[in-house]
């Protein structure tokens, strides 16, 4: 069994961060083989953190539905409800990913206003 949400979070985290970890993407790769469709095969392709915050919740959804159609006596039942809670876990560390880089932005806009006000340009 594997986590496909997860492993194609990894993907789409390193296509937005630019990782060059080749060994890291092939493994990802391998682990998604046979189950790149839809919202994994987005998550995976992702280019921005907000395609990969869509796409997450998307997978989200049909993780929830295949919960949904398993029968609780079914062995593969607790394994898919922990799935659940480790992607719910990853989307609220985008979440956070989010947050925290829209504060840098937000800074760095600050500290462009205050070195304008400290040193005025002539136009």
């Amino acid at each position: 069994m594997s986590c496909y949400e997860i492993e194609a979070l990894r993907l789409g985290l390193m296509n937005v961060l630019g990782t060059e970890d080749d060994h890291a993407r092939q493994h990802a790769k391998q682990e998604l083989e046979g189950h790149m469709t839809g919202p994994i095969e987005a998550l995976a392709n992702a280019g921005t953190l907000a395609a990969i915050e869509r796409h997450l919740d998307a997978a989200l959804v049909d993780l929830e539905e295949e919960i949904a159609r398993t029968d609780s006596d079914d062995p593969e039942y607790d394994y898919l409800r922990g799935r659940l809670v480790a992607v719910r876990d990853a989307e609220r560390a985008v979440q956070r990913l989010t947050t925290q880089g829209e504060d840098v932005l937000a800074g760095l806009g600050e500290a462009h206003d205050v070195l304008h006000e400290a040193f005025p340009v002539d136009e």
